[in-house]
């Protein structure tokens, strides 16, 4: 599911639309999720659906939690994931003024990205 917003516009409060709008989670769903997404409402929300929320808490915490680092190092493939996707010049300068031609083409290099890897894999 993909959503775009202004870029004055905080990640968190997006990130709990996107939660809503997706449901419940399956079962032992693991939701790796940066730094950003740490506030007690998106956690709330998270654990309300069924994600087991996996996020490094805030130094100033008062009652920080304890970090699962091997789950939280899996995050790395979403950032090569968007890595991948700022490679096509169309995606990383928006070109596109319409909203959805930009979300089109995002679409179209995630197929592009998913078709490569399968190619790829043994």
């Amino acid at each position: 599911m993909l959503k775009l917003s202004p870029g004055q516009a905080g990640d968190a409060p997006q990130g709990r639309e996107l939660l809503e709008a997706g449901g419940p989670a399956p079962p032992d769903c693991l939701l790796l999720m940066d730094g950003a997404y740490e506030g007690d409402e998106t956690l709330r929300l998270a654990r309300q659906l069924g994600y087991t929320p996996i996020v490094p808490p805030n130094p100033n915490r008062l009652n920080p939690w304890e970090l699962d680092r091997v789950a939280y190092r899996r995050r790395n493939e979403i950032e090569r994931l968007f890595r991948r996707l700022k490679g096509y010049r169309r995606v990383f300068s928006r070109f596109d003024k319409l909203d959805v031609l930009f979300l089109g083409f995002i679409v179209l290099a995630l197929i592009v990205d998913a078709l490569r890897v399968s190619v790829n894999t043994p």
